[in-house]
């Protein structure tokens, strides 16, 4: 092998690595309110094809509760049991409803979602109440626990719309104490979703709290992460503050729509495709 092919060769390699990690941490999401079934099976198909392309399934899709069974079906017929079924609740208002997010828990539960992301109600906070949220969390965590697969509760606090960094470190710090499996930015449905800044707050938070939660509490950026370059920011973030160590799928989620075929592109030729920025 000659020289020029062994570098050109060591400069592939790490994006290859790097690629193939983004994907496996990927909630490939569709969460669009013109969304069919045939729209939920298409976005199996590419979860499966990545095994392919890339060398791994993502994590999970993550899909409204009505696709629940379908995307379920659909992954088992393609082989492709090991990619979770995730969804969303309370979604994407933030109510303080607190009888209305668990109900909507309840039945994604019995649905069959293997992770239920469930929106924190923002709102109260901003407005000085701190109970609403973490009485949610507490009851959509205890609706989790029922389920035969030990479903997984993601709660999302919104950074965006919260903006106060005391408020995102407050709201991360009621989620991890009512229970959450792993705190997440955002819904991908307002003018500012995930942001480094935001980011380094709640892996903070996770880090500053006990042994206990930052073993087993995880961390999602979701909305506007759409290329390999702003994945790999996010997950820097997180190695810097837990380790390398600590970024895995069981700790680390990326919610998009996007970053797949864009991150598959980068590794197969160094370039991406054109970037939408209306989408998730």
């Amino acid at each position: 092998m000659s020289t020029e092919s062994a570098t050109k060769k060591q400069k592939v390699l790490p994006n290859e690595e790097r690629g193939k990690l983004f994907v496996s941490l990927l909630d490939l999401t569709s969460l669009n309110e013109d969304d069919t079934e045939e729209n939920i099976v298409d976005l199996c198909k590419k979860a499966v094809k990545a095994k392919s392309d890339i060398g791994t399934f993502p994590a999970a899709v993550c899909i409204y509760p009505k696709f629940i069974e379908v995307a379920k079906t659909t992954l088992k017929s393609l082989g492709a049991e090991s990619v979770k079924v995730a969804t969303v609740t309370n979604f994407p208002h933030g109510n303080p409803d607190v009888s209305q997010a668990v109900s909507e828990t309840e039945e994604a539960v019995k649905a069959g979602a293997d992770e239920v992301d469930v929106v924190f109600p923002y709102k109260s906070l901003m407005q000085g109440d701190e109970s609403i949220g973490l009485e949610i969390v507490k009851q959509c965590k205890a609706a989790c626990l029922k389920s035969p697969g030990n479903c997984i509760l993601k709660v999302i606090i919104e950074s965006g719309e919260l903006k106060d960094p005391e408020l995102i470190t407050k709201a991360s710090k009621i989620c991890l104490d009512g229970g959450a499996d792993f705190i997440k930015t955002s819904t991908g449905k307002v003018s500012v979703n995930a942001t480094e800044d935001a980011a380094k707050l709640m892996l903070q938070t996770i880090n500053e709290s006990s042994e206990e939660i930052k073993k087993n509490v995880g961390f999602k950026a979701a909305g506007g992460i759409r290329d390999f370059e702003s994945a790999d920011s996010f997950v820097k973030i997180a190695e810097d503050v837990l380790g390398k160590d600590w970024v895995s799928p069981d700790k680390f989620r990326f919610g998009a729509s996007s970053l797949l075929k864009n991150v598959i592109a980068y590794v197969q030729t160094g370039k991406e495709v054109s970037i939408d920025k209306t989408v998730y």
